[in-house]
């Protein structure tokens, strides 16, 4: 009786897991993005945001691909998270202040290195 129990509750488990893994979105976003020191930092700060699973941040094309729980974040957070970084995403410009306090070689004016 004891094992058919623990053999339920670990379907249960695993199969409740598996729904809301399967509700993931993914989007990608144009940043403004130069160096491996930004692409630490997008990919840091995006990690900390509620809601996203996962991000990487190809420096060839400046796109980050974020994989996220569409019921604890937006994609409109996701931009904005970026954004307050210091970087632009897609269209919308980065906060000022943020990208003026970041390294000199990670702002826009910087040639890639």
């Amino acid at each position: 009786m004891k094992k058919t129990i623990i053999l339920f509750l670990t379907i249960v488990f695993f199969g409740v897991n598996i729904a809301f893994a399967d509700g993931d979105k993914e989007i990608k976003i144009k940043t403004s993005a130069i160096c491996e020191m930004c692409k630490a930092r997008i990919e840091r700060n995006l990690g900390l945001s509620k809601g996203v699973k996962e991000s990487n941040l190809n420096l060839k094309d400046k796109v980050v691909t974020v994989k996220y729980n569409p019921g604890k974040t937006s994609p409109e957070a996701i931009k904005a998270t970026i954004i307050g970084t210091g970087y632009d995403a897609d269209e919308q410009v980065a906060n000022q202040k943020a990208h003026d306090k970041l390294p000199s070689c990670c702002r826009k004016t910087a040639a890639a290195h």
